[in-house]
């Protein structure tokens, strides 16, 4: 005797919210309102005769019930979206999609993108720049550039290679040297106009303008003065106008110090504890139009030259 199948909707609800761990956030991804989704998530309990979540204040968690059901609904799910995907794979495999970070996709990927898609002119890039992580099952992107610590736990469906190391060096424009005179060590920054980039600066550890003074010997420097941008582009773009002195992430900042629009004018690098990675899901990284993008982004950085790179004079 077969039991009788839940709705599918309620199945779905329970599985967007143990994804999520998050009322609202599934909410979001399926388009309704999180009372509707409690709504459905409480009636498939019911029809079951257990609970699925425990709710807490401001989260939810998985009951011994939840974790149970969880796995098989999570694999079911992801077959089903497979099973429609392969009605149009054959078009589809053409379109390659790739999330990067807005600053890493204005500074290094686009200059570069156009070298990819001659080498494969059977390929339609789609970028798509955004800060926040992309979720493989939903939105449609086949590889993502991500920028981890050191040591991140890694999702077990997806697949990651280490790209390079981040690092962050001060970078300024030749005019700003020309006018205010090349410091001659970190001291000499001090009397220059300095630019910061929130992009990454809510992480506790990472390096800004107080850490990178500190490790030049120099304590209790005032960093409050100058401006701020919450995009690494923009950053650069005012830096490389001669508006101040900017610590900049390494890599965006490589092909405006290569052409010498940038300099560095003190060699004092620090390391973030992070580093770029390449992303896709392992079931799709064999797919060969993911395949040529791994290799070739792998090549590209492996092309790079640090020592083309000028000091400032």
């Amino acid at each position: 005797m077969h039991t009788r199948m839940p709705p599918l909707n309620a199945l779905r609800a329970f599985e967007a919210a143990a994804r999520h761990l998050s009322l609202t956030r599934a909410a979001a991804e399926l388009h309704v309102t999180a009372g509707a989704l409690s709504h459905q998530i409480r009636g498939l309990e019911e029809l079951l005769g257990v609970q699925l979540f425990e709710r807490r204040v401001r989260a939810i968690a998985l009951t011994a019930a939840g974790k149970l059901l969880y796995p098989g609904l999570q694999t079911g799910f992801a077959r089903i979206r497979e099973a429609v995907e392969g009605l149009d794979r054959a078009g589809r495999d053409r379109v390659l999609v790739i999330s990067a970070p807005p600053g890493f996709t204005a500074k290094w990927l686009v200059p570069r993108l156009y070298r990819f898609t001659n080498a494969n002119p059977e390929i339609d890039v789609r970028s798509s720049a955004s800060i926040a992580y992309a979720d493989f099952t939903t939105d449609g992107v086949d590889v993502a550039i991500r920028n981890l610590p050191f040591g991140a736990r890694i999702d077990p469906t997806l697949a990651a290679d280490k790209l390079t190391e981040l690092a962050i060096v001060p970078v300024c424009s030749p005019r700003l040297i020309a006018r205010h005179g090349a410091p001659a060590d970190a001291a000499g920054l001090l009397r220059l106009p300095l630019i910061h980039d929130d992009t990454l600066t809510h992480l506790p550890e990472y390096p800004t303008w107080a850490t990178w003074f500190a490790a030049a010997g120099l304590a209790d420097v005032d960093i409050r003065r100058g401006l701020r941008f919450n995009t690494t582009d923009h950053a650069l773009d005012a830096a490389g106008e001669g508006a101040g002195v900017l610590l900049a992430n390494d890599l965006p900042a490589y092909d405006d110090l290569r052409t010498g629009r940038l300099v560095i004018p003190v060699r004092l690098t620090l390391t973030t504890g992070r580093a770029y990675h390449i992303v896709c899901l392992k079931s799709r990284s064999q797919r060969p139009h993911v395949q040529a993008f791994r290799a070739w982004v792998k090549e590209e950085i492996a092309a790079l030259d640090w020592t083309t790179v000028p000091q400032a004079p």
